[in-house]
């Protein structure tokens, strides 16, 4: 076992000691010659090599990956639930459209319901930070999945839309914390070559979520009973307790516990996630102590410091490319079987379509794990985005096939991006507010959205798509002024590069001397 003589919490001492800091800094030299060897180590692995010698790694990655589904499942259940045949005749009212009687969910209660549980996951998003930063990511997340199993109650016994839409706020507060957390977790348990797929899984698990719901309520979507959306709400309780019981032995992110000045715990960490025989615990906390010195502040991580020097563009960037997501066209998968029934095609056929649309994602995330790995993320978002904004000027109609093209480039590629960008002392925080960007974003696009498609609203139909073509081609041209290219980039590499404040398009062939320390 390796030993430090660092007492607990000395890192965080150093926060409001700000002499300290820089005496501390001097101390780097100490462990510095592991540190390099252990980066070196990293870059000189190929995936391969890394997937075993990180086997576990990869599998508590998965495991925090799960928590997506939660929210995955219920956002394509609410967008599914205004087509459910048996939900509309409960809540929904009379219209007439096209001079045809019909019975529709109100365009305001639409939007409504779609939105709930995105200011429940605002709410959310702005806790996760302060408590993750105090408790770490593991028990910030069960904490999350305890709530979730109590919420659930108050979805599944609603019998009003207004009773839904606060379960539904209820429900998004959990949500939250998991979608900040998860992507921040599995880039700092994984080395540098896994950061791509293990970040990557989280759109993965979204997609199975939609696969999910598209064959629950596929199955029930001729059944004329309240057990038609019943059943699904309760189907909730199936993820929480048993990734509880999982996350609760996983074991905890070793950069935060050197982040604590818990190096002991840190380096056990490690070892719990590699092979004993082939990684170099010492070498491995040296490391992230080389970078967690580098970053060292006299000030506690906040919110404010999010938007104060170099960390402004990080945070930016975060906040930029999870906006980007509802600005790309994206919001018409989470409605396409709304989307197919306005269409004209029957509802048990448009729920099939559905859930074929959510499996050709699955598959076409895990194409981009190999795109992503060895293109890079920055010409992957890139050139992923402009084909999605041709195809939704050009197709319009065709949307849905935009949907599952964004899920081989931009949607995986924003994983990876978002995961990579923070600095270490405040990953937990950017995270969180890059998310809330998310949410702010997302609630008017889903209240336009549902506008467009709703017959008593606009009733674009396919001509939605010329409207998501010029906010995605906005979304592309700052993407290619301002988005760097992290692709085998140690996170020290990554601080000095910002620090020198490198142009986005010269991170590519910038070098960095593995001795450098800014």
């Amino acid at each position: 076992m390796v030993h430090y003589d660092d007492k607990p919490g000395h890192a965080e001492e150093l926060e409001n000691k700000p002499g300290a800091v820089f005496s501390e800094k001097a101390a780097v030299s100490d462990f510095r010659a592991e540190a390099i060897e252990a980066e070196n180590v990293e870059h000189n692995m190929t995936v391969i090599e890394a997937m075993k010698a990180y086997p576990m790694a990869s599998f508590w990655a998965f495991v925090m990956s799960c928590t997506i589904i939660m929210e995955s499942y219920d956002v394509f259940l609410m967008g599914n639930f205004v087509a459910l045949p048996a939900f509309v005749k409960k809540f929904g009212v009379d219209a007439v459209v096209d001079g045809k009687a019909v019975r529709v969910i109100a365009t305001q209660w639409q939007s409504a319901l779609q939105v709930s549980g995105q200011l429940g996951a605002l709410i959310g998003v702005f806790v996760a930070g302060p408590l993750t930063s105090r408790i770490g990511y593991r028990y910030a997340t069960l904490t999350g999945l305890m709530l979730l199993n109590a919420f659930i109650f108050v979805f599944y016994f609603a019998n009003s839309l207004p009773v839904m839409f606060a379960a539904q706020i209820l429900e998004g507060i959990p949500w939250g914390i998991f979608i900040a957390n998860a992507p921040a977790y599995c880039s700092e348990i994984v080395p540098l070559r896994l950061r791509a797929p293990a970040t990557q899984m989280l759109q993965m698990f979204w997609a199975i979520g939609s696969i999910i719901v598209g064959a629950v309520t596929y199955r029930y979507n001729k059944q004329d009973g309240a057990e038609a959306y019943r059943i699904p709400i309760a189907l909730q309780w199936l993820f929480p307790t048993p990734l509880a019981i999982l996350i609760f032995f996983a074991p905890e992110s070793p950069w935060w516990l050197v982040r604590k000045g818990r190096h002991e715990e840190a380096a056990r960490s490690v070892e719990r996630l590699g092979k004993k025989s082939q990684v170099n615990s010492a070498d491995a906390v040296s490391m992230m102590r080389r970078v967690v010195e580098m970053e060292a502040s006299a000030k506690k991580p906040s919110h404010l410091e999010l938007f104060k020097g170099t960390d402004l563009r990080r945070t930016l960037i975060v906040c930029g490319v999870y906006a980007a997501q509802n600005l790309t066209g994206n919001l018409i998968a989470n409605q396409a079987v709304y989307f197919f029934t306005q269409a004209g095609i029957k509802s048990d056929t448009a729920f099939a379509l559905g859930l074929i649309t959510s499996a050709l994602q699955m598959i076409f995330v895990m194409l981009s794990w190999i795109l992503t790995t060895y293109y890079g993320r920055r010409s992957i978002y890139l050139w992923g985005s402009a084909v999605n904004t041709v195809l939704l000027v050009a197709l319009a109609s065709l949307g849905l096939i935009v949907s599952v093209l964004f899920t081989l480039g931009p949607a995986p590629a924003s994983w990876v991006i978002i995961g990579e960008t923070s600095a270490i002392r405040l990953r937990p925080l950017t995270t969180g507010m890059g998310r809330a960007t998310y949410y702010i974003v997302e609630i008017p696009c889903i209240f336009l959205a549902s506008y467009m498609l709703n017959p008593t609203g606009g009733n674009l139909g396919g001509k939605c798509g010329y409207v998501w073509g010029g906010t995605g081609l906005a979304c592309l041209v700052t993407a290619y002024f301002f988005l760097p290219e992290m692709k085998g980039r140690s996170y020290r590499e990554i601080d000095i590069m910002f620090k020198r404040k490198i142009p986005a398009r010269q991170w590519k062939k910038t070098e960095i001397d593995v001795n450098d320390d800014e």
